[in-house]
């Protein structure tokens, strides 16, 4: 089975000059943890709620005054709509993460998410181990 068979495709995003209170309103709207960053539909970063938490927060900066390019993750994990769920399930175990942004070249066509891959009776074991993984820290 491919990623595009279980990836979300409607997928909101937003770019380097967005406010981080703006993105932090989105992540509330849309109920997810991270929202990726393009710039003409290409992904250039994402942020999470955790790099919000952390890189302002924790640091006494200003919502208001901090854009999601200044905080991003430009190092993001990818998968193509054309690579079996198997490896998306490993590189979340891999590298400790629960939402893949899913590209065609390096357009943002999707996300796919740890849960997307529990649904499929199939992927349960794989989408389990990369779980416990993820929630106890251990690499792969």
């Amino acid at each position: 089975m491919k990623v595009r068979d279980v990836m979300t495709s409607s997928v909101d995003w937003v770019t380097p000059e967005t406010s981080v209170v703006e993105v932090a309103q989105l992540m509330k709207k849309d109920d997810v943890g991270s929202i990726p960053i393009c710039q003409d539909n290409s992904l250039i970063g994402i942020i999470t709620d955790r790099d919000i938490v952390l890189k302002v927060v924790a640091a006494g900066g200003n919502p208001n005054n901090i854009s999601a390019g200044d905080i991003m993750s430009t190092d993001t994990i990818c998968v193509s709509a054309d690579q079996d769920v198997h490896e998306a399930a490993n590189l979340m175990s891999k590298y400790q993460i629960r939402r893949l942004p899913v590209l065609d070249k390096s357009k943002l066509v999707g996300i796919v998410a740890l849960g997307d891959l529990a649904i499929e009776k199939i992927h349960i074991d794989e989408a389990g181990d990369a779980l416990s993984s993820i929630s106890q820290g251990t690499y792969h």
